[in-house]
């Protein structure tokens, strides 16, 4: 999931300003009764700065200038993008001191993608914003809802919500374009069966769904964060299957898909260690690719450069 920071600070900071104070020119001295002499060619002493230059900043007056500067900024990032599409930052009164998954970020929207989400979203469109629990029955008209956590630009997410229309998806993802981009092919392929959800899945899964209200789950391909010291936002672990199992029903399936080995490895064995969760792969390993997963532009790419996908699929006991 993925959802990346803007820099608030503008060029010219009023620390520019406050760097230091105009010279003071010397003022001309008095002749003395036997006229000038070499003291009175000399400069007068320079004033305080203070009262050099009265428009110079103080210390506390250039720290609330910065303030104003960063709270102007934060506003911005909060102001949405588009008037009645997804929110900037849906959940922002949470003021969550916590290690994510996802960064998000600002792309291009194209025109169409703009046109799907400003037409779309009020119909189709929900913001994690964690002040309700959502009535998935009702929004998906009774169907089984399964939950897929980062669809990317959404092209595996339209075909397989076209080739199962019984099956409800809601899709949370934080990044602008790919939200756009389902809403459009989803509509093109007359598909009615997906809801995007636009924000954190943490706080859609331990806020706003009800227990036992899902049919399944799945992420394919997040972000591997391949650096062991970045290994803490990976999102499939412990504490995160914690929050999924009590909203999944049982026998609901987890489906994780990626192309990135050392994760799929630390995927089998979180999923294998959980109490409320069991391999449906008779050998405990890695599962077949489904054939209701299509194969993604992303993972196509990942085997051109000789990657080997796994697929795990786990169900909730």
């Amino acid at each position: 999931m993925s959802e990346q920071p803007l820099n608030p600070s503008p060029a010219g900071t009023p620390d520019d300003a406050a760097a230091g104070t105009a010279p003071v020119a010397p003022g001309p001295s008095a002749p003395g009764p036997t006229g000038s002499t070499a003291a009175d060619a000399l400069p007068l002493p320079a004033e305080p700065a203070s009262d050099a230059a009265p428009d110079a900043l103080s210390d506390e007056d250039a720290a609330a200038r910065r303030a104003a500067s960063f709270e102007r900024a934060r506003r911005l990032r909060q102001e949405p993008r588009f008037p009645g599409g997804p929110a900037a930052d849906p959940a922002g009164s949470h003021h969550e001191r916590r290690i994510r998954s996802f960064q998000p970020r600002r792309s291009r929207v194209t025109t169409g993608q703009q046109e799907s989400l400003e037409r779309l979203w009020p119909q189709w469109g929900l913001d994690i914003d964690g002040k309700r629990v959502l009535d998935l029955a009702e929004l998906f008209g009774g169907l089984p809802v399964v939950l897929e956590i980062g669809f990317g630009m959404g092209e595996a997410t339209a075909q397989m919500a076209a080739d199962d229309p019984g099956t409800g998806i809601l899709a949370v993802d934080v990044h602008t374009p790919g939200q756009g981009n389902l809403l459009g092919l989803a509509e093109k392929s007359g598909s009615t069966n997906v809801r995007v959800a636009n924000g954190d899945a943490v706080i859609l899964l331990r806020e706003m769904l009800a227990p036992e209200s899902l049919d399944g789950l799945r992420v394919y391909f997040p972000d591997p964060w391949p650096k062991a010291r970045h290994h803490k936002r990976r999102l499939i672990q412990p504490d995160f299957l914690d929050l999924v199992a009590p909203v999944l029903r049982p026998g609901a399936i987890v489906h994780c898909a990626t192309d990135w080995e050392p994760y799929a490895e630390q995927m089998l064995e979180v999923l294998t260690a959980h109490p409320r969760f069991e391999n449906t792969a008779a050998d405990g390993g890695y599962a077949p690719r489904p054939a209701f997963r299509p194969l993604t532009r992303f993972e196509g790419q990942g085997l051109d450069k000789g990657h080997v996908v796994h697929d795990l699929l786990f169900a909730r006991v």
